[in-house]
């Protein structure tokens, strides 16, 4: 995830290594804090919380993100779970409700316009919006961290 984000944002050369190495947009893997785990990715301006598993529990692992993402000093934690047998890509991005209306909000988009240019899905399971959750692909995500940097977090 971190290699892919870093090579399609432009952070890194043809091989791999960082055009800056001070730049605070490169995507790193933080060393982990135990109790206070600050997340497995930092992508300013968010935690990303990477699983592979069978079967995602994509509520469990939003909470881990939000908490994270709080412990990192982060406005933003999210959860990416990998598709088997599929290319970085293709990982799924997962946001709660909330942290997906505050990214929309933060960009100025309505939630028809959000959901379209980075095509989200939705997942409203049940009538406890606590385990809704809206969905994209890595490829898409990596526009939308593209945009949140151009708006509210340029150098």
């Amino acid at each position: 995830m971190r290699d892919y984000l870093n090579e399609a944002l432009g952070q890194v050369d043809a091989r791999g290594v960082f055009l800056d190495p001070f730049d605070a947009h490169n995507v790193r893997r933080p060393a982990q804090e135990g109790a206070a785990d600050v997340g497995d990715v930092h992508a300013v301006p968010f935690v990303l919380e990477c699983k592979n598993v069978k079967r995602p529990s994509v509520p469990t692992f939003l909470r881990q993100a939000q908490v994270e993402a709080c412990h990192a000093g982060f406005p933003y934690g999210v959860a990416v779970v990998k598709v088997p047998r599929s290319n970085a890509r293709r990982g799924r991005v997962h946001f709660a409700i909330g942290t997906w209306t505050r990214v929309r909000l933060a960009l100025g988009l309505s939630s028809r316009a959000f959901a379209d240019r980075y095509a989200f899905g939705a997942s409203l399971r049940g009538l406890d919006s606590g385990k809704w959750y809206m969905t994209t692909e890595l490829e898409s995500f990596r526009h939308l961290l593209a945009d949140m940097r151009a708006a509210r977090y340029a150098p």
